[in-house]
């Protein structure tokens, strides 16, 4: 087991986890990292700007990943 700390960063605030969590691996923290960064767009009004939007994971030793989630407008094409 090991312990991994999930900061989010929401283009504005940076908001660092002081609990963090025992995961088996670092697998398990990536995907845990996935699920939350999800959790946190699903709360983003429809048309606020997630610019910079992530989940920093670090472990004892340091930065371990970083989950980005990233929006793109796309025009239709005529």
């Amino acid at each position: 087991m090991s312990h991994f700390y999930f900061d989010i960063w929401d283009g504005e605030t940076f908001v660092v986890d002081e609990e963090g969590l025992d995961l088996a691996s670092q697998r398990a923290a990536e995907v845990e990292a996935a699920l939350s960064l999800a959790d946190v767009a699903k709360q983003l009004e429809p048309f606020a700007s997630s610019d910079g939007l992530a989940i920093n994971v670090r472990d004892a030793s340091g930065p371990v990943l970083r989950a980005k989630f990233v929006r793109e407008r796309v025009q239709p094409i005529n």
